[in-house]
């Protein structure tokens, strides 16, 4: 089966089902992984910034050794095996549906103004306090969480696949990634407990997104233009705000979004009790509104879907 088919098949499943709660979910897994690792770590009375590259080097090991003996194992009991594996574990590692799905429980309690709700639904997406947000920061905080994880859980995931087709290891590529990934949204906060143990995880999530995040960004533009939003302003405050963003990457989708829909994202959060002040991205000439939720689906959608019509092209090739 062709590289290109596998990621139709990957892509289109995502799609249609999302992620089912009953299903074994490698994401699962490793986030055990990552608790045990942890909760050892802490027992050794180690400098807990040492623990955290000891952390990430232990669960990255694990996860892709145990990757890799699956698929062996599976070819040797029959290729088809290998085939249906990696295209499932492909399938769960793409998040454009579970985020589709997730968000639009926030933007259909605001729709039923159940403020309550709306600020629970949204504490499953962020790391900051919602306790006492209102509709505006809340309809904020949704687009934000769509906006990054457009890198995060689709476009990323993309790329490294894309990097594993050309190597044969796909599953292993984009398994590297989400390990990486799901380390950093574990533990990788500047704030305690995790200041240090954190460190490891948080510094190599950075690196791990620095192409995606600029290149994604590119690409979400791309396909806010071709859906009829502001792509000429979308490049604009891409330039010019993309830096406006703790995270040396965060900043790029934010900044593609807020100019594409016209609006200001950024702000004052407050994450474990910490405030934590985030500049302006992005000019407030639209006010914000729960539709702006469902455009930014709709970009994260448009973004999958050029990303892959540019990786089939680039797959014939190999």
């Amino acid at each position: 089966m062709s590289n290109s088919i596998i990621l139709v098949i990957s892509i289109a499943l995502d799609y249609v089902l999302g992620d089912s709660p009953s299903w074994p979910h490698p994401v699962r897994f490793i986030g055990a992984a990552i608790k045990k690792y942890e909760k050892l770590i802490r027992s050794l009375n180690l400098d807990l910034k040492v623990g955290g590259f000891i952390l990430t080097a232990a669960t990255i090991v694990t996860v892709l050794v145990v990757s890799t003996v699956a698929l062996v194992l599976a070819e040797m009991i029959h290729p088809l095996l290998k085939i249906f594996i990696e295209i499932y574990l492909i399938y769960a590692l793409l998040a454009a549906k579970c985020l589709d799905t997730e968000t639009m429980k926030v933007y259909k309690a605001l729709e039923s103004n159940d403020m309550t709700k709306s600020r629970q639904m949204l504490s499953y997406l962020v790391g900051r306090d919602t306790t006492h947000l209102n509709s505006e920061d809340i309809i904020r905080g949704a687009i934000e969480t769509v906006a990054e994880n457009t890198i995060d859980g689709v476009l990323a995931p993309l790329f490294y696949l894309g990097i594993g087709f050309c190597f044969n290891i796909p599953v292993q590529a984009i398994l590297l990634y989400k390990t990486i990934n799901t380390l950093d949204s574990m533990v990788g906060y500047i704030q305690e407990p995790y200041t240090k143990i954190g460190y490891a995880s948080a510094k190599l999530d950075d690196i791990a997104n620095l192409i995606p995040a600029r290149l994604g960004s590119i690409l979400m533009i791309l396909a806010g233009m071709i859906l009829g939003y502001n792509g000429k302003k979308g490049m604009q405050i891409l330039v010019r705000d993309r830096h406006n963003h703790k995270s040396p990457n965060c900043g790029y989708p934010e900044s593609a979004v807020a100019g594409l829909l016209e609006i200001q994202l950024g702000g004052t959060n407050t994450y474990f009790g910490q405030k934590v002040y985030k500049p302006a991205i992005g000019d407030a000439h639209r006010e914000l509104n729960i539709y702006h939720i469902k455009d930014t689906i709709k970009i994260m959608y448009g973004a999958e879907l050029v990303t892959a019509v540019f990786m089939i092209i680039l797959l014939s090739f190999i």
